[in-house]
């Protein structure tokens, strides 16, 4: 072999190398990922993370409030149940009318039953 050819075919090699290294540091760094994101999915952090509560707290009805629920508003600060509505929220509060939501198209929603396109 030439010294030319030997210089190429060592460079090729450390070439293969250096490349073969950083597939596998790659590949190690996925399957690190990997786990730790399957691990928090499955709750295994869960310990160590503060919980986190979206609703607010209700010390008065608390299971170890002295005695739950007697420490509610007054009287004068409750609203009355049996109070007429004003006639501006009346719309508010009439009951939904017409179909159901659904996942199905009604007939003749779809461009083929429509005529439309056909020609």
């Amino acid at each position: 072999m030439t010294k030319k050819k030997q210089q190429k075919s060592r460079a090729v090699a450390a070439h293969d190398s250096r490349r073969t290294t950083a597939i596998v540091a790659a590949s190690a760094f996925g399957a690190i990922v990997a786990a730790v994101g399957a691990a928090a999915g499955m709750g295994w952090f869960d310990r160590f993370l503060p919980a986190r509560n979206a609703e607010h707290e209700v010390p008065d009805l608390a299971a170890d409030a002295p005695t739950p629920g007697t420490t509610r508003a007054p009287d004068a600060f409750r609203p009355d149940p049996t109070a007429a509505v004003p006639a501006s929220e009346r719309d508010g509060l009439r009951p939904a009318t017409g179909p159901g939501p659904s996942l199905s198209a009604t007939r003749g929603e779809m461009a083929n039953q429509t005529g439309v396109g056909n020609g």
